[in-house]
């Protein structure tokens, strides 16, 4: 019998080809914004910094306009020397508006000239070191020009609902270097994850706040493996889950500081399966919640307004305001009696699932 359920990775995967036909671009839109991380240059890695990267070109006709763009800021470049400020063989007479003369010739208590700069060095004065009086625009107690318009800034915009660039993480590095006993497995169906070591004989201290800190990736390979192997660590991990929950919050925290609705809807996700997975983790987690519970206030009403249209969402468990909620009333359940406080100090708008 054929096995219908789909893992959460691949639907990740499904929905990245459903999105890349409707925006095909929006990935390597966000690479050139930085808001996700770009791959390798090759791949053996990185080209050393000191590496001078070739500019490809679409076509002859592109060089050749390059090759004349060049010639010209060169001969703008020469051109520019020959001006009144390339030297004092080069000066222009004409560029000067008062002739040299004793009027405008300054001498020091020797009685010599000064010269002013080393542009004039004979010392004669140019009009904009020079004015008649009153024909400047300086020194008056009054102006009669209009008053210029002030301009009037907008308020800056305070930002919480918005993406923040996402950082290489630590999993893509160790993957990367090949000391992750993972690799994908590619099905008919589905892709899935293959273990080159049983899990029960994995160490959960080093690997499972690896793979935790891969949640925030948006490319494959690196989310699919991140994503399926926390949910495979998860299932049968059970009583070594219990003692690496420290480890786990600072790869949650800044899965769910991205802001990333896709990296936020993973994270609920997998916080749901951690709370579940054995005993006494949902209290394990009852005083990191000053570090994981803020996006909750800020999403917690991110619920779509449809109308009479269909949210799809609601199939995919990808509606982010219903999945807090329902995240929010797993850890009230699994918490133990000081949960409900804790979450209540954090989220003042949240009700009780099990009072009243």
């Amino acid at each position: 019998m054929i096995s219908t359920k789909i893992s959460c990775a691949a639907q990740l995967q499904q929905q990245d080809e459903f999105d890349r036909v409707i925006n095909p671009g929006r990935k390597r839109l966000d690479k050139q914004q930085g808001r996700i991380p770009k791959g390798q240059e090759s791949p053996f890695g990185d080209f050393p910094k000191d590496y001078a990267r070739p500019v490809a070109m679409s076509s002859p006709k592109a060089q050749t306009a390059s090759d004349l763009r060049a010639a010209m800021m060169r001969i703008t470049g020469a051109a520019s020397l020959n001006s009144p400020r390339g030297g004092e063989d080069t000066m222009n007479p004409k560029a000067m508006t008062a002739p040299p003369g004793p009027r405008n010739l300054l001498l020091d208590s020797s009685g010599e000239k000064l010269k002013l700069s080393p542009r004039f060095p004979s010392g004669a004065m140019t009009d904009r070191q020079f004015r008649h009086k009153g024909t400047g625009t300086g020194g008056r107690s009054y102006s009669t020009s209009p008053r210029k318009p002030r301009m009037e800034l907008a308020p800056p915009r305070a930002g919480a609902y918005e993406r923040r660039p996402i950082k290489p993480s630590e999993f893509r590095r160790f993957y990367d270097r090949g000391d992750l006993p993972v690799q994908v497995h590619h099905t008919a169906t589905q892709n899935k994850i293959s273990w080159k070591v049983e899990i029960d004989k994995l160490d959960f201290h080093h690997y499972l706040p690896i793979l935790m800190d891969g949640m925030r990736e948006k490319e494959d390979p690196y989310r699919f493996l991140a994503v399926e192997g926390v949910h495979n660590m998860l299932e049968k991990g059970g009583s070594k889950i219990l003692p690496v929950v420290p480890q786990l919050i600072i790869p949650i925290k800044t899965a769910l500081n991205t802001r990333d609705p896709e990296v936020v809807v993973t994270t609920l996700k997998v916080l749901q399966a951690l709370v579940l997975s054995a005993e006494l983790v949902g209290e394990a987690l009852v005083p990191y919640y000053r570090q994981i519970l803020p996006v909750f206030n800020i999403f917690k009403n991110a619920t779509p307004s449809t109308g009479d249209a269909i949210d799809y969402g609601q199939r995919k468990r990808q509606n982010l305001g219903e999945l807090i909620d329902e995240t929010l009333e797993i850890f009230e359940t699994h918490g133990g009696e000081d949960a409900f406080i804790n979450i209540k100090y954090m989220i003042p708008t949240y009700e009780s699932c099990m009072l009243g």
